[in-house]
């Protein structure tokens, strides 16, 4: 069957446009017992598993009459697994495979990774990966579990599956899906030998291998530009780079997900975003060796620089005294805790340099533009400085990606992006961004996202003014407001907590923390930034503390309520009515402005009153779907009230104003 999708460019520049934001075991060490390594034999081998898996079992298609179908449900073949399977010896004995196995998304939606201890071999001459992978999976549906569906690349083949010690027969099929490059997956089915019970956990050893060449295929199946495709889907195997993204670009480790295609919503984007919330806390160690042929060595191509899940990896490289023989280098990560992330995994030849407090790993091309990143992370140094301490948590890592026009990806302090000559103020802004993340390492995404998204745009207030500062904000208020609730009732929207969309663990945060300097002062949210502990972390109110004991306003539950613990949806404000009296004072008035708020989150919204001699700014609690009055003495006629001065975000217009008449007449409601 041949499957084929057909959807427009325009659908293609929204995945686009979120990778360049995206711009972002139980034993007690190592595996000891080797993956398999990779040899010719091993190709033959997958070669023949990859014939073996299976039927589409889940595909998008185009019928005679151009509409779109969706297909599902059929049976799958089985697959053997290694020679040792038993589903492989009855398979040469003549017996009959194990029966089909349909995977339901329930099922796929119980299985959450809690561990991982992997042994990783590469073999970028000939792209080839070989692996071991010993992980713990836990039972978080609402059913027991039959099956256990396991997941990978389409060009990476099971080999073999031990539950609890025990080898395991198991089924396999091909998913249509758009969570890696290929726009497949390799999916294995393996049923239990007892299901396992609701919060149970069980231990699972595998075994695959396979190439991971860059592919673009599931963007150019939806019509995206070649060049464009092959800018964002970069992810490969190769002699002097290696990138594997995971989950969302190219699935190189165990997953169970499901299958969701791109031009469905943005359904792609949330099971990635789920992914990453899932395996949030989850522990990996990871043994990593590369072979590099004689060739590559002569070449320059032994790489010197490996990073796991963001975190640089030494390598211990050994030459054989024989130059016809390949050099191995090793690398390891011992005890590892995932933040909000995929398990990323990146190697390559490249020169390092030293930048403040940043190691920059460029390529030969690219030297003359290391002094110009150099400055921009020196200039922002400082402000940094001044609002998160004087001492970062970690080192920012920058490696250079291959192509000068490939998409930026970052994953906590590391950044992979073109080294390329750019402005100061497009590189300051990129490093005040970067660099935040050196300090601010939080599993949790509002934290490590949002604290990075809202110092980016304090630095453009402090480069460029604070109109410059909101307008950078505003930008995004439009997708807040649409992925926002209309009524906390329709849905249940997103709290800030356990978000999984970048409009809200990055747009929506940073608002957060904006409308926070107005209730608490740059000084008191500036010293919870200093005091927060990643390993303190432990519970959902923990920041909130941390700004209660740093400042004067001891109680912000109501606003953590309706922010970050709960998803309320945005304000609705607006100027119902303005009253304006003169006093006894001569050429002073009394300004009575009455406001309302029709959202269901609550905000503390200022009130800003002009005269053509002064202006005077109060500001008001306003609950959600309640009313308030606010009483302003200001010297001179009023002439004009100003609610909301950008800072809060709102499902329509983000500054309200009315023109004041003549003192001592109402005023009809503003408009916004």
């Amino acid at each position: 069957m041949k499957v084929v999708w057909r959807r427009a460019v325009r659908r293609s520049c929204r995945w686009l446009a979120l990778a360049c934001v995206l711009s972002p075991a139980a034993l007690p060490a190592q595996t000891t017992t080797s993956a398999p390594t990779p040899s010719s034999q091993n190709n033959v081998e997958t070669e023949q598993n990859q014939a073996k898996k299976g039927k589409v079992i889940f595909s998008r298609s185009i019928n005679d009459d151009g509409q779109v179908v969706n297909g599902g449900g059929g049976a799958t073949e089985a697959g053997a697994g290694s020679t040792g399977t038993p589903a492989a010896k009855a398979s040469a004995a003549g017996a009959a495979l194990p029966p089909a196995i349909t995977t339901t998304d329930a099922e796929r939606s119980s299985v959450v990774y809690t561990d991982f201890d992997m042994d990783v071999r590469l073999r970028p001459s000939q792209h080839y990966l070989a692996a071991r992978a010993l992980f713990t999976v836990r039972n978080d549906g609402k059913a027991p579990l039959r099956h256990l569906p396991l997941q990978l690349s389409s060009t990476l083949a099971w080999e073999q599956i031990r539950v609890e010690r025990r080898d395991a027969a198991f089924t396999q099929a091909v998913l249509n899906s758009d969570t890696d490059h290929t726009g497949q997956l390799n999916e294995a089915t393996v049923t239990l030998p007892e299901p396992l019970a609701v919060g149970a956990s069980v231990q699972v050893d595998v075994r695959y291998s396979g190439t991971v060449e860059q592919s673009a295929r599931r963007l150019l199946a939806i019509g995206t530009p070649g060049d464009v495709a092959n800018a964002s889907d970069w992810d490969r195997i190769s002699g002097g780079f290696t990138g594997l993204r995971g989950f969302g670009n190219v699935v190189w480790y165990p997953v169970t997900a499901k299958p969701v295609i791109l031009g469905d919503g943005a359904r792609v984007f949330d099971e990635i975003g789920q992914h990453k919330l899932e395996l949030s806390g989850a522990h990996l160690r990871l043994a990593l060796t590369v072979e590099t042929t004689a060739s590559e060595v002569g070449a320059g191509l032994t790489p010197n620089i490996a990073i796991v899940d963001g975190q640089p990896v030494s390598l211990a490289t050994t030459q054989s005294s024989d130059p016809a023989l390949p050099s191995i280098a090793v690398g390891h990560v011992e005890n590892a805790t995932l933040g909000f992330e995929t398990i990323s995994l990146f190697v390559a030849s490249r020169t390092a340099h030293t930048l403040p407090n940043t190691t920059l790993w460029a390529l030969p091309e690219s030297e003359g533009n290391v002094a110009e990143w150099s400055e921009a992370a020196g200039a922002v140094m400082p402000f940094l400085r001044s609002w998160l301490g004087q001492t970062p948590r970690s080192q920012l890592t920058i490696l250079e990606l291959p192509e000068s026009n490939d998409i930026p990806f970052e994953t906590g302090a590391m950044l992979a992006t073109p080294v390329r000559a750019a402005t100061p103020e497009v590189l300051n802004n990129v490093m005040a961004h970067a660099l935040t993340h050196a300090w601010v390492l939080s599993r949790r995404a509002w934290l490590s996202e949002g604290v990075a998204h809202f110092m980016g745009t304090m630095w453009m207030e402090k480069q460029q003014g604070r109109d410059q500062a909101l307008a950078m904000l505003a930008n995004a208020r439009s997708a807040l407001a649409l992925a926002e609730p209309s009524s906390p009732g329709e849905s249940d929207g997103q709290p800030l907590l356990t978000a999984i969309s970048p409009v809200y663990y990055r747009t929506k945060a940073a608002y957060v923390f904006w409308m926070l300097r107005e209730l608490v002062t740059d000084e008191t949210l500036s010293a919870a930034f200093r005091a927060y502990d990643p390993k303190a972390d432990t519970t959902p109110d923990y920041f909130e503390h941390l700004i209660e004991q740093a400042g004067d306003r001891h109680n912000l539950q109501w606003f953590f309520n309706d922010w970050v613990y709960r998803d309320r949806g945005l304000p609705d404000l607006a100027i119902d009515s303005v009253y304006s009296t003169p006093t006894a004072m001569a050429g002073s008035y009394l300004v009575s402005v009455n406001l309302s708020n029709n959202g269901y989150a609550g905000a503390e919204v200022p009130v800003q009153v002009i005269s053509e001699v002064a202006t005077m700014t109060q500001r008001i609690v306003l609950a959600g779907r309640s009313k308030g009055t606010i009483r302003i003495l200001l010297q001179g006629t009023p002439t004009e009230v100003r609610a909301n001065d950008g800072t809060i975000p709102e499902t329509d217009a983000s500054i309200h104003s009315k023109l004041i008449g003549q003192p001592g007449t109402a005023q009809a409601p503003a408009t916004k």
